[in-house]
């Protein structure tokens, strides 16, 4: 009864245009209104910790709207970077290209947890961070192109994207860590509120540079949480095979460390917020372990299956996929309807679709601004082509 009535009062509400929609659909507009709880409270994995007393709790709450938007960005980075991957195949996206698709509840859960201000460098593989900073899909997949409309004006690539407070995409393995630590530094010499956020993967983790920078943001307590995404390989490398210590939030040794389930979304936010106060109250540097999965290979060169099984591959994404456990949450608990979460699907593919669209049909960069942007702020100078003969004027 209370359904029939809530469906008659959806028909009044929209008007004669609602008459010739179907049944189920008005249950849906109907259920959009009144039946859906404004939150709920979930269990979540507890973190093994490090040199830490206490740890984040055990359970978070999520608002309906926080699911739908948590949804929404993991959804649209997987299926940007699937779109990525059919790109590169029909050779329209060139050169180095490492895709994001199984990690998405990393960086959607790091961006919940911090504030626009703070800092994220991360390594080549980017997309998604590049996304969650606020780039829009049609942008990153113009990078990828080399066209004019991309984030860095088609010169970088899939491994050099940046925005404001975020700092790459970078390729050199490792060498993003001292640069964040470099940025807490700032953060701490300028008095402001703000932290600096570090990501390696479990294959950089073994780089001198790391210890390196851990010791000296411990001397000086900076306001940087170190984070290794360990998605078990380091290129075709199993962990295993690879670190004689595969506990990488310990690997800081004197800093205390998380270890975090880095593919349930909510885990991820909680330990970041507790990550992110610890650095603020003043603490100094906190090294955080994400334990994810790429479910493809480490670059488009790699096919992924020569170092690990199809069967490997595929019982992590019927158990432990991040959008299908955030799906099933919302589902379960009444945050939302299959068939609400099946419209923003259709609502996600459609902008990918336009902004391939776009990233295909923008021109790209003209030759004589191949030397622009090289600096911020400063009058146009001459540099020099690939000879002496050839100058190209760099305007900032």
């Amino acid at each position: 009864m209370r359904k029939m009535l809530l469906a008659a009062l959806s028909r009044v509400l929209q008007g004669p245009a609602a008459a010739g929609k179907t049944a189920s659909r008005v249950i849906v507009a109907s259920r959009n209104y009144g039946d859906f709880a404004s939150e709920a409270t979930f269990e979540i994995k507890k973190c093994d910790l490090h040199r830490l007393e206490q740890g984040p709790g055990t359970t978070a709450v999520m608002t309906r709207e926080e699911g739908l938007q948590y949804y929404k960005t993991m959804q649209t980075i997987r299926r940007m970077e699937l779109k990525s991957d059919q790109l590169y195949k029909q050779k329209i996206i060139r050169g180095f290209c490492h895709l994001y698709d199984g990690q998405e509840a990393c960086c959607v859960g790091i961006e919940a947890a911090i504030k626009p201000t703070d800092h994220v460098i991360t390594a080549y593989r980017a997309h998604g961070f590049t996304y969650t900073r606020g780039v829009p899909v049609r942008e990153i997949l113009a990078e990828l192109t080399g066209r004019k409309g991309g984030c860095a004006k088609g010169k970088g690539g899939s491994m050099h994207m940046y925005t404001k407070n975020f700092y790459g995409g970078n390729g050199i393995v490792g060498a993003q860590v001292p640069l964040g630590a470099g940025i807490a530094l700032a953060c701490k010499y300028f008095g402001r509120n703000e932290i600096s956020l570090a990501l390696y993967g479990d294959g950089a983790a073994n780089q001198g540079q790391i210890f390196e920078t851990y010791n000296m943001a411990a001397l000086w307590k900076l306001p940087c949480i170190f984070i290794c995404e360990n998605n078990r390989y380091g290129m075709g490398t199993s962990v295993e095979r690879a670190a004689a210590s595969t506990d990488y939030y310990k690997r800081g040794y004197f800093i205390p460390g998380l270890r975090v389930d880095g593919m349930d979304v909510l885990c991820v936010r909680e330990a970041v917020k507790f990550a992110a106060e610890y650095c603020r109250s003043g603490n100094g540097p906190l090294v955080m372990e994400l334990q994810t999965y790429r479910y493809h290979g480490h670059s488009m060169s790699d096919p992924g299956i020569s170092y690990r099984t199809r069967e490997e591959i595929q019982e992590v994404r019927s158990k432990s996929d991040p959008i299908t456990l955030l799906k099933d949450r919302m589902v379960n608990n009444n945050l939302a309807s299959v068939e609400e979460l099946k419209e923003i699907d259709v609502a996600v593919r459609k902008e990918i679709e336009e902004a391939a669209q776009f990233a295909t049909t923008d021109p790209e960069p003209p030759l004589e601004e191949l030397g622009y942007h090289i600096y911020f702020n400063e009058p146009p100078f001459e540099v020099r082509g690939p000879n002496q003969w050839i100058k190209y004027k760099s305007v900032s």
